[in-house]
């Protein structure tokens, strides 16, 4: 039976993509600490669900509602707020041991700013200071706006999570942003060991759009594709962090003991139920990466996963799935660009349903 901490020796971290009150107070995340996670991600669906289902933020609401401010939006972000710091507390012991390369919660910016470059920088300075723990991640996404906030914050020492990429292209831009960010803190005069990043590329997602394509071919060969697109396309990213975090520029940067801004693989539970279970961290497996995933996925690779670097493998099929895919007139950019903007879509939503749900139970 496969082991977090067998994970993390091989060079990866796990962490949960999961987070609510229940969780925290019923101790089920300080024993996924000591079983070896590593970090923890959140998102507007997250606290959604953990906030609306069941009755573990009701007193809570309550207070926040008897409060000199208790309107909707500062009830959800105290909630959210206090869940966070929680959290990071629990795994600031692990921060502190790696030196600030691990031990990270994410907190997610409001999805509606993910147009707007300014106030998503606003917004990003704002939390960061409110959270107010030094293992916290705000999470932006790699939209066109996105792309020059993520410069500056990194330039301003903010931890951050770049979350809904799903392209090569979309990689290639935020490590560019990561860089000059770095680059312009340095320059500046400030300290780039203190400052830490992650990639989030999605994966799962990607398979679930292409499949859906490949079953209206006639093309018996496109069958051979389903389920494999999304993890070609995951390597190909970690073959250009290799070489980005291998350059000549990095290497100035690291020289002053900047940290590489590591892939985190997100969107890795099967979506497919036809799938085997654990494939998204199965094949993902690669030094100094991270993956993200919920607890069933946790349980699941836990009792039939394997533990072995697997990024680095078949390299060359990998490829040849992408150049077949093309062959097949499929346009994974135009696809992986359609599931960025739909992201951005679904975490507003999810917001704005997670505010009107607040509102109810405020009013009650």
């Amino acid at each position: 039976m496969p082991t977090l901490h067998q994970v993390s020796q091989l060079g990866q971290s796990i962490w949960l993509d999961f987070i609510d009150r229940e969780f925290l107070e019923e101790g089920k995340l300080e024993a996924l600490i000591d079983a070896g996670l590593r970090g923890v991600t959140s998102n507007p669906s997250i606290f959604k669900k953990a906030i609306t289902e069941g009755n573990d933020y009701d007193k809570a609401i309550a207070a926040l509602v008897n409060s000199a401010n208790g309107s909707v939006a500062s009830i959800y972000e105290a909630l959210a707020i206090e869940d966070i710091r929680r959290t990071a507390d629990l795994l600031r012991p692990i921060y502190d041991e790696t030196e600030g390369a691990d031990g990270f919660v994410s907190l997610e910016a409001d999805p509606e700013l993910a147009y707007d470059t300014e106030e998503t920088i606003k917004e990003v300075r704002r939390l960061f200071q409110e959270v107010d723990r030094p293992n916290v991640m705000i999470k932006v996404p790699a939209t066109s706006a996105g792309i020059p906030a993520i410069t500056t914050l990194i330039g301003e020492g903010i931890h951050i999570n770049v979350t809904l990429m799903f392209s090569l292209r979309h990689y290639e831009a935020v490590s560019e942003a990561y860089l000059r960010g770095l680059e312009r803190l340095l320059d500046g005069g400030g300290d780039v060991s203190q400052v830490a990043s992650v990639a989030s590329f999605f994966v799962s997602r990607v398979d679930s759009a292409v499949d859906e394509q490949l079953d209206q071919l006639a093309d018996e060969s496109a069958q051979t594709l389903k389920g494999r697109i999304g993890i070609a396309n995951a390597k190909m990213a970690y073959l250009r962090y290799l070489q980005v975090f291998g350059s000549p520029r990095w290497q100035r940067l690291a020289a002053q003991g900047a940290h590489p801004q590591r892939i985190l693989y997100g969107s890795t539970s099967v979506k497919n139920p036809d799938y085997p279970d654990t494939m998204y961290i199965d094949e993902l497996m690669g030094v100094n990466t991270i993956n993200t995933v919920p607890v069933e996925t946790i349980d699941a690779f836990c009792e039939r996963g394997t533990v072995s670097v697997a990024l680095t493998t078949k390299l060359e099929e990998a490829r040849q799935q992408l150049v077949k895919l093309a062959q097949l007139d499929i346009d994974l950019e135009r696809i992986t660009q359609q599931l960025q903007d739909d992201g951005v879509t679904k975490f507003a939503d999810a917001f704005e349903q997670l505010l009107l749900a607040i509102d109810e139970q405020r009013d009650r």
